[in-house]
């Protein structure tokens, strides 16, 4: 469980985005797996009872059943996943992946020991010609409050099977980074914000394919896309967040105490959801330890969410 090498740090720094392609042997992956497929079973078998689904479709491997439930009953087959709107699912085999000993101590050798899961996570289904699943031009930074725009909020995108060209991998706009937060709008493609293409300094994409097992990182302030993909393959992917304990956070705060009057710096990078202490030897007391704990926390926000940083992006103008 070693910390990076100076190498892939410095192309960090310079890039704007690595890719690990073996941090997690194969077994680590094999847990969240079966929770999501015990989750689609589950939603299967209500839509079913309801008379809204023809059948489960268990035959179908991991990587195919959610296009066929799809493809028959839409987004609802996706609400126990999703959540309305914040992180959605939060089961014990994601709270062990996101705190996983190989992911954190990579983690910390970008942003030091003390480190804050930051609140925004997903699980995301990529499934071919899902509205949702093409996600524009945008940089992290565009969603958080801007007196964090000059820390460092960690992006690791973890897929659940092989992300590929094919099947939409992830596309990132390197060595921008370091040029601050572009113009974004808003009402992009499945409500997502956006950059418009004008508005980003290079044209000099990379497509990045990760294996199953491989994390792509990215700061807050790396622009990046996901395209369509037109297979009949589940893009299964995973993003968590990290940030240093010494940006703002909300982790040990209740939804309900959140105050709007208190100036920026004391608050979060992103208030609607629940940041955590995943990892300190300073205050080893206040690591989240347990599934029940995160949980909680977690359904304690989606059921109230304080309002999300306002920065005044608009919708773009027509032609």
């Amino acid at each position: 469980m070693s910390r990076l090498d100076p190498g892939p740090l410095e192309f960090f720094a310079r890039q704007g985005y690595l890719m690990v392609p073996d941090l997690f042997p194969p077994e680590a992956l094999a847990p969240l797996r079966t929770e999501l497929t015990e989750l689609v079973h589950r939603e299967a078998l209500r839509l079913c009872a309801e008379g809204r689904l023809s059948r489960v479709y268990e035959e179908e491997p991991f990587e195919r059943r959610l296009t066929r439930l799809y493809a028959e009953v839409g987004d609802e087959i996706l609400k126990a996943i999703t959540g309305r709107g914040g992180g959605g699912h939060s089961g014990r085999a994601l709270f062990e992946l996101i705190t996983h000993p190989g992911l954190l101590a990579t983690v910390e050798s970008f942003i030091g020991p003390e480190i804050v899961g930051s609140s925004v996570y997903r699980i995301r289904p990529k499934i071919p010609q899902m509205d949702r699943g093409v996600v524009p031009w945008h940089q992290d930074s565009g969603y958080f409050a801007p007196h964090c725009d000059q820390s460092l909020v960690l992006t690791c995108w973890i897929p659940l099977v092989d992300a590929t060209v094919e099947t939409g991998c992830l596309q990132v706009l390197p060595r921008v980074h370091d040029q601050g937060v572009f113009r974004h709008y808003t009402h992009g493609p499945g409500g997502y914000l956006f950059i418009q293409d004008q508005d980003l300094p290079s044209q000099e994409w990379l497509s990045v394919p990760v294996p199953a097992g491989g994390v792509l990182f990215l700061t807050n302030c790396t622009p990046h896309r996901s395209l369509p993909h037109h297979t009949d393959v589940v893009r299964w992917s995973l993003d968590a967040r990290y940030q240093s304990a010494e940006v703002p956070n909300n982790a040990g705060q209740p939804p309900e105490d959140f105050d709007a009057s208190l100036p920026a710096y004391e608050q979060a990078c992103y208030p609607p959801e629940a940041d955590f202490v995943v990892q300190s030897r300073l205050h080893p007391e206040k690591v989240v330890r347990h599934w029940e704990e995160f949980d909680q926390l977690r359904q304690r926000y989606e059921k109230l969410r304080p309002p999300s940083p306002q920065r005044g992006w608009v919708p773009a103008p027509q032609d």
